[in-house]
């Protein structure tokens, strides 16, 4: 198989009859032979898909016939297989949750700083770099210096930002792909933090941008689907995941005594039940029989 494009999207926009384009989106997608997941919200749409060249692209110009989504822009990079294993297309309250009403970004949001602008951004010693994203996918990687903040849920950010940033601080912050920073630099600015700075583009963006030789980023970059991870020039990355925690594990975690693939790994060997284990065990029985046949499980994959 040649490989398959991949579009990871966003768009702030006033959407109150997102509902409506729920099915027929589907639809869309489905007749393209794309796959992924789209949500959709009263401010905007944000997702990835994947599929042929041909399909993805029809399926991007599609969104961008509404004058709300024509400024779309796509990250977009490879996969060798199929990274996700159905479609959807959910309704939402938000399409990033963060939990605090009034933001906007489309009202107030940081400066955006191009990938080639931002190793002097982060290089600065009186900026504080801020990694917006969870814990799992901060220990794959992230830029050299940044802080993490130790998010299970980006719900928890807020509150971390109010303990640790103060109004007097320049602050950078990057994402995956850009959308936490759109919410994460308009509520910063709302509380009065003046200088606040985001990755245009996000890592992706960064990745797809610099030349490995110049880069401050350190490992490789969590994505939410079958690839499980991607590094410079977007490359698919080394990692796999834990199908019971849904944790990223390099080679040497799966040499772990706590691994048994499809079972557990030492992220959650100790937090799930010998019931439960044996349900893991017989899934992954499953999805091994459904390869055999060349044929998909579809209770086995990445959210």
């Amino acid at each position: 198989m040649s490989d398959l494009l991949v579009a990871a999207l966003y768009r702030f926009a006033s959407f109150p009859d997102f509902a409506a384009w729920q099915q027929p989106l589907l639809e869309r997608c489905r007749k393209a032979g794309v796959f992924g997941t789209l949500l959709l919200a009263e401010e905007g749409i944000n997702g990835t898909i994947a599929g042929p060249e041909e399909g993805v692209r029809a399926v991007v110009d599609f969104l961008r016939s509404d004058p709300r989504f024509a400024s779309l822009e796509p990250k977009w990079s490879t996969a060798s297989e199929m990274p996700f294993r159905r479609m959807k297309v959910r309704l939402k309250k938000e399409i990033v949750t963060m939990g605090v009403e009034g933001i906007d970004p489309n009202e107030l949001v940081g400066t955006y700083v191009s990938p080639e602008d931002w190793n002097a951004l982060i290089s600065d010693p009186r900026v504080t770099v801020i990694d917006t994203r969870n814990d799992y996918e901060v220990a794959i990687g992230s830029f050299r210096g940044a802080r993490n903040p130790q998010l299970s849920s980006f719900r928890e950010f807020p509150d971390w930002l109010k303990l640790e940033v103060k109004e007097g601080q320049k602050v950078a912050m990057f994402c995956t792909g850009g959308i936490r920073c759109e919410k994460s630099t308009a509520f910063l600015k709302q509380c009065g933090v003046r200088e606040v700075f985001h990755l245009e583009g996000g890592i992706l963006k960064y990745l797809e941008t610099i030349p490995e030789e110049d880069s401050l980023w350190e490992g490789e970059c969590f994505v939410f689907d079958e690839r499980v991870a991607v590094g410079h020039g977007l490359k698919e990355g080394q990692y796999s995941l834990c199908r019971a925690c849904r944790f990223p594990l390099s080679a040497q975690d799966q040499a772990h005594p706590d691994f048994e693939e499809g079972v557990s790994c030492h992220h959650c060997a100790a937090r799930t039940s010998s019931e439960q284990k044996a349900s893991y065990r017989e899934r992954h029985r499953q999805v091994q029989l459904a390869e055999a046949r060349g044929q998909q499980h579809l209770g086995d994959r990445a959210e």
